[in-house]
């Protein structure tokens, strides 16, 4: 099939088939890989479950790597998607775990704001929120920072299939109004659920328009 007949889903499909694998991770900015591809960030709170989400998006069961202990993931981690290289993915290290120390913390906020305030290369972010909890002020300020950064981000709804619907439209909806105080939220949401795989295929296509600048 010639690219130009290949359907967004399709090219979705082949992409997130091909080879996908971990490069390295970053405690601090002088470990980061040379900015030589467009990287995609996904963002979230300890337990939103970031990594179960990454490994559905990347058809991995074990890419990233969840951690038994919340807060555990001090790092940033690489991913490198599709050879030749395509782009990749970044893990950031979640936040707002109340039980991690200040110092930890601190650490945290400063390798994520100075991450996002200085690499270029950076195309979108993605905030996971729970959908069973929805925006919470922790959320709000990794927002604040984005938005201060001028980092563009999408936010997605994670665990969709642990609440009723009615529920669901309701956080959603919320959701929505939550974004319009934020400048560079994009306008529309994901919903997800990585164990049900609700979503995960249309989260590719959405990852790859950002990839290629739509």
């Amino acid at each position: 099939m010639k690219a130009a007949e290949e359907s967004s889903a399709e090219r979705a499909n082949r992409i997130f088939s091909g080879p996908i694998a971990f490069l390295r991770s970053a405690p601090k900015l002088e470990f980061l890989p040379e900015p030589e591809v467009i990287e995609i960030a996904f963002a979230g709170r300890s337990n939103v479950g970031k990594s179960s989400l990454i490994n559905a998006v990347t058809k991995r069961n074990g890419l990233a790597r969840a951690s038994n202990t919340p807060g555990r993931t001090q790092e940033l981690n690489f991913f490198d998607v599709g050879e030749p290289l395509l782009f990749r993915i970044v893990d950031m290290p979640g936040y707002g775990y109340a039980k991690a120390p200040i110092q930890t913390v601190k650490k945290w906020r400063h390798l994520i704001n100075d991450y996002l305030r200085g690499r270029q290369v950076l195309k979108r972010t993605f905030v996971l929120i729970d959908s069973r909890r929805g925006v919470r002020d922790v959320d709000h300020d990794i927002m604040k920072m984005l938005d201060e950064a001028a980092v563009s981000y999408r936010i997605i709804l994670t665990k969709a299939d642990k609440i009723k619907n009615s529920a669901l439209e309701r956080v959603t909806a919320e959701t929505l109004i939550a974004l319009s105080k934020h400048p560079a939220a994009f306008p529309e949401i994901s919903v997800t659920s990585a164990e049900k795989k609700m979503g995960i295929e249309a989260l590719r296509e959405t990852i790859l328009d950002a990839v290629l600048g739509y």
